[in-house]
């Protein structure tokens, strides 16, 4: 059986469009399925998922109305710490500094201080992605916008220089501009669409070793998105990248610094009907050679639900008295869908076929929770 792995690290071979055997558009399926953009996804008026091939187009026209809307508003500002030497004391003094060089002598100081700046990480982030997406869009008139919304942002003072992951990770939204998170998704997932064309044009796809642990969690985070976006408004409550407690009796002095976590991918709950579904996604084949069988089921897979299930029974909540199990599994070109009782705990072993079309990619992810 062929696995998702396998053929990401097939890349090379790709014909064009594919990731070995997987369809581009698929891939953007998933960045869309795992991006806030689709969270938020009610502003929208076009619909995404049903035109996975056309993804990048309305990415970008969505990103462009968004800094077209912002740009109305003015962008938002913020600080960046400077160090300059000037001739009258502006935030703390580099003493240091201006002792080493004698400025003083020259009348100058070396001062530290924050200098407001609309060349914010968050607006070098969208016009690094008006650029990137202008590359690969369909459209001419679309790419010629984002490349005139772009040149604008420039003239402003925004410079071209995307911003790293760190700089990323400390940007947080504020009361006054809140607006700006449309376009910072749509900026994010339009990085995310160029990932795999990013060094050879639009349609070849060369892609690393370190690919295929991206797309591990791509698949990850396309999951609990769908099922956050598609399930909740059904009165699921969705929890993704939780952890569940051992019930521990007794221990020693030192197990807390070596007894691992257990951390689940996604937890579905429908409080009315009682049904709580713990998954887990893997990225490797769903069967395995057995020792007296041509396939067998991964046997750590199955100790690893089984674990995370019977751990909770007890602890007072009924849902995790009666909870499943889903161990879910993308493929290439197969489909295994089966079920099976284990003290009272039902257990799926399910795959996604990344090959099929994006409606039965959405049935499939469905059927899986929905049975």
């Amino acid at each position: 059986m062929n696995t998702v792995a396998e053929q990401v690290k097939s890349a090379s071979t790709s014909v064009e469009g594919y990731i070995g055997r997987i369809p581009l558009r698929n891939l953007w399926l998933l960045m869309l399925y795992a991006s806030d953009l689709f969270r938020t996804r009610g502003i929208g008026k076009v619909d995404l998922e049903d035109n996975p091939d056309d993804l990048p187009d309305l990415v970008a026209e969505i990103l462009a109305h968004a800094v077209e809307v912002r740009q109305r508003r003015r962008l938002s500002f913020g600080y960046r710490s400077r160090d300059a030497a000037l001739n009258r004391v502006r935030g703390r003094i580099d003493v240091l500094t201006t002792e080493r060089h004698q400025l003083l002598d020259r009348g100058l100081v070396v001062c530290r201080f924050d200098e407001l700046t609309i060349d914010t990480p968050r607006n070098r982030l969208v016009r690094a992605a008006l650029e990137i997406i202008s590359r690969i869009v369909r459209r001419k008139d679309v790419a010629h916008r984002c490349r005139s919304l772009a040149s604008g942002m420039k003239t402003m003072g925004v410079s071209g220089d995307a911003p790293t992951r760190a700089q990323m990770s400390t940007d947080r939204f504020g009361r006054n501009d809140a607006d700006d998170r449309l376009m910072v998704a749509a900026a994010k997932l339009a990085f995310d669409l160029a990932l795999p064309t990013e060094t050879a044009g639009v349609k070849v796809l060369p892609l690393p070793e370190r690919e295929a642990t991206w797309v591990r969690r791509l698949f990850e985070r396309a999951v609990g998105g769908f099922y956050d976006v598609v399930l909740s408004p059904k009165g699921w409550r969705v929890q993704c990248s939780g952890t569940l407690r051992w019930q521990i009796e007794q221990k020693t002095a030192r197990i807390d610094k070596i007894l691992p976590m257990m951390r689940t991918d996604v937890v579905l709950d429908h409080l009315s009907t009682g049904r709580r579904i713990v998954i887990d996604t893997k990225f490797t084949s769903i069967v395995t050679n057995g020792w007296y069988r041509e396939e067998s089921l991964v046997s750590g897979y199955v100790y690893q639900i089984y674990a995370y299930l019977r751990s909770q029974v007890g602890r007072g909540d009924t849902l995790d008295d009666c909870a499943s199990g889903l161990l879910l599994h993308p493929a290439v070109g197969c489909m295994v869908n089966e079920a099976v009782v284990i003290q009272g705990h039902s257990i799926r072993f399910a795959t996604v076929d990344l090959t099929a079309s994006a409606d039965e990619i959405r049935l499939q992810l469905l059927r899986v929770v929905c049975t």
